[in-house]
């Protein structure tokens, strides 16, 4: 039999490379690795660096923050000392680590079981979340529209004589470099706040049962839809009328609509070109599809569970900013004479 103070020692390390693993479960890169040097020709650089930023943020291990408080707490209180403590923070570093999109809840649970205090602290981290998201969303529209410009600008240049055809190619292989580092910056953001949401989608469905029938109804796709353009129509990078123009529809054009977002429909042209166009100028054919209406949720979760819907939503418009960019690419980086 082992003496108490060998098995003690044995479960210190073990939960030690766990919480290690946990914490540190990623290698650190600096921004230069990420995001490359700044190049002073860079005018868009500023808001490379914003969405580096928002990076940050997203590349924390959600767990992080609840292991501090389940696995902090019970190893100095417990572990070192022995006793409950130590079967809690075993518990709660290696559920953190195994389990999937579960760790974070129940990293929390190891700290209160009070579903009031749970569903407080969730509702928390949801609201910061969505924070975080709209910021991320906020520059990347931005760096987006400053390259797609960038490109423009050049374009225009060349079109006015003011620069031959060798150097326009130049800079716009230039400019195109720049991007494709962009997207991948934005593409791993995009992966990281899916990650993050399936933990929030499980303590939803934790907190508020249903839920995650209610965010399955929210994520399923909608079935797309034919339209008929009513006039000429442009088709922006964003639903937003500042945004660049990356195409145009003439009139009684036939697209195919496969989502609104405020006052725009995202559509796809008979050439494959993605954008939004104003849905004011679209004849749609058919209704427009309706979800399921979710049963209500339990009080101590109705905020959690519409947080959490409010984080699909935005991490839905994210995933869709960065799919649609992609796809502008081709067209929107090449000389058109």
């Amino acid at each position: 039999m082992q003496r108490p103070s060998a098995l003690r020692t044995r479960l210190r390390q073990g939960v030690s490379a766990v919480v290690v693993v946990a914490l540190l479960g990623g290698c650190v890169t600096t921004q230069e690795q990420r995001i490359g040097a700044a190049d002073p020709a860079d005018t868009c650089r500023p808001y490379v660096v914003a969405l580096d930023s928002t990076g940050n943020f997203f590349a924390e291990d959600i767990i992080k923050g609840a292991l501090i408080g389940a696995v902090g707490g019970a190893v100095l209180g417990g572990l070192f000392g022995g006793g409950r403590g130590s079967a809690i923070a075993i518990g709660a570093a290696t559920g953190a680590v195994a389990g999937a999109a579960t760790g974070y809840i129940y990293a929390l649970q190891q700290q209160s079981r009070d579903q009031a205090v749970l569903a407080s602290r969730v509702s928390s981290d949801l609201a910061k979340e969505n924070a975080e998201i709209d910021r991320a969303q906020q520059a990347f529209d931005q760096l987006s529209d400053c390259r797609f410009r960038q490109a423009q600008a050049v374009r225009s240049d060349y079109a006015a004589g003011r620069i031959q055809r060798p150097e326009a190619e130049a800079r716009l292989a230039q400019i195109r470099g720049w991007w494709n580092r962009d997207l991948a910056l934005a593409r791993q953001i995009n992966e990281k706040m899916a990650t993050r949401g399936a933990e929030f989608e499980t303590a939803a469905e934790t907190l508020s049962p249903g839920a995650k029938d209610m965010i399955a109804q929210q994520k399923a796709p909608m079935p797309s839809r034919r339209a008929t353009t009513t006039r000429q129509t442009p088709v922006l990078l964003r639903p937003d009328p500042a945004a660049p123009q990356i195409a145009a529809l003439g009139a009684r054009e036939r697209v195919t609509v496969a989502r609104t977002q405020g006052d725009y429909a995202l559509v796809e042209t008979s050439t494959g070109q993605r954008g939004y166009a104003p849905a004011s100028t679209l004849r749609v054919e058919g209704r427009e599809p309706t979800r399921a209406v979710a049963q209500p949720a339990p009080a101590a979760g109705d905020d959690v569970r519409s947080l959490a819907a409010t984080n699909v939503a935005k991490r839905d418009n994210f995933a869709a900013s960065v799919e649609v960019a992609q796809a502008a690419t081709g067209s929107g980086f090449e000389l058109t004479t």
